[in-house]
């Protein structure tokens, strides 16, 4: 029996299935560029004792049997070679891959790092305006003629910013013309700084606490803008005042905390409006507005074609008369035609019978001369 091969294919598997099991520990443990290094000394030592183990099976064999198959150790070897060296490749391959990869992912860390210092220092800036009441005002406004300027409102058109009310004082932030001379206030300051202590708060206890706070402090900002003359039938306004909410955060907070708030503002008739649902109001006010100058219009027309209707009957009378008239001019024409013209040429044609009795010619010199009575005009006299 031929134990070369036999041996040669026990001593590949062994040195594949060892190679593999080094190469998946060293993955793990190692970084590309020393695995590649520890694997191609782990096969060169694992090759050197397959090798010695086999070479000790072979010279059992005999001299003979070991030259006579050197060619074929020697091929096994250079496959092996080639397979040490294609992995010694793709290990620099993956070495330059992690490489670059770990540069981008520096890159992005750093970018957002950046963002996130900028965002944090936004934030700062912010939370330190809003800290002041008349800052939280004029962030309000903002954010209301945002929205205004979105649906399309012209300032002192369609709505007037600080206006104050006559006999009053009061100066609503916003008041919207309605159609029949009425209109309807808004308000936009609203009360913040519990809710910010809220979000900033560490434990739970304080957290419940600031919360109650932050909504007695808007059952109070009710009871205050009922309180400001905002509704006034001698003013023509409507029987409610709207209460901007300029966050959609906080509006939810407020729905989700104690929806009972919305309902009493409804009772005391005041409208809380966030930005989104504010949106809808002035597409509410919009269309009023023009319904009622759609109406207005219609009116207009109507009257204007009650107008032309008179005129349009005047015209017919004084087109049937003009008829009327036509028809009797028509009516003594034909009698000129006809009658008159029978009566006047009955005479005539007794005359030419007489001329032509007594055999009198016409006398056609005599054409132009004139009638008996009537005077030749001067250039004639003097020709």
């Amino acid at each position: 029996m031929n134990w070369v091969p036999v041996l040669s294919a026990l001593i590949a598997g062994f040195v594949l299935g060892l190679g593999a099991a080094v190469l998946l520990r060293l993955i793990h443990a190692k970084t590309a560029k020393d695995f590649a290094a520890e694997m191609k000394d782990s096969f060169g030592n694992l090759s050197l004792e397959a090798l010695s183990k086999a070479s000790e099976e072979l010279i059992k064999l005999g001299s003979t049997d070991l030259d006579s198959k050197k060619g074929l150790i020697d091929q096994q070897l250079g496959r092996m070679t080639e397979e040490l060296n294609s992995m010694s490749k793709l290990m620099k391959e993956l070495e330059k891959d992690r490489v670059e990869k770990f540069g981008e992912l520096t890159n992005q860390l750093k970018t957002t790092s950046e963002q996130t210092a900028l965002l944090k220092q936004t934030t700062e800036s912010l939370r330190e305006a809003l800290s002041s009441t008349k800052a939280r005002g004029q962030w309000g406004e903002r954010m209301a003629e945002d929205v205004l300027r979105l649906a399309g409102f012209v300032e002192n058109v369609n709505y007037f910013k600080q206006k104050s009310i006559e006999g009053i004082g009061s100066r609503p932030d916003f008041t919207f013309p309605l159609p029949r001379n009425l209109k309807v206030n808004m308000d936009v300051k609203f009360p913040l700084d519990n809710y910010v202590r809220f979000l900033e708060a560490k434990s739970d206890l304080e957290k419940e606490k600031l919360k109650n706070d932050f909504l007695r402090d808007v059952k109070a900002r009710i009871k205050e803008v009922t309180t400001r003359e905002y509704i006034d039938p001698e003013q023509n306004t409507v029987d409610y005042v709207l209460l901007f909410i300029p966050n959609e955060q906080i509006y939810a907070f407020i729905h989700e905390q104690d929806s009972s708030i919305l309902d009493d503002g409804i009772k005391n008739r005041v409208i809380f409006c966030s930005p989104i649902t504010f949106f809808a109001v002035l597409a509410v006010i919009r269309q009023a507005v023009e319904n009622f100058a759609l109406e207005k219009t219609s009116n207009q027309i109507l009257s204007l074609f009650g107008s032309f209707r008179k005129q349009w009957n005047e015209f017919i009378k004084r087109f049937d008369n003009l008829g009327k008239r036509i028809e009797d001019t028509q009516k003594e024409y034909e009698g000129l035609v006809t009658t008159r013209r029978r009566q006047l040429e009955r005479p005539l044609n007794k005359i030419e019978d007489l001329r032509k009795e007594r055999g009198i010619p016409v006398d056609t010199d005599n054409d132009e001369r004139t009638l008996p009575g009537i005077e030749e005009p001067e250039e004639n006299k003097a020709e």
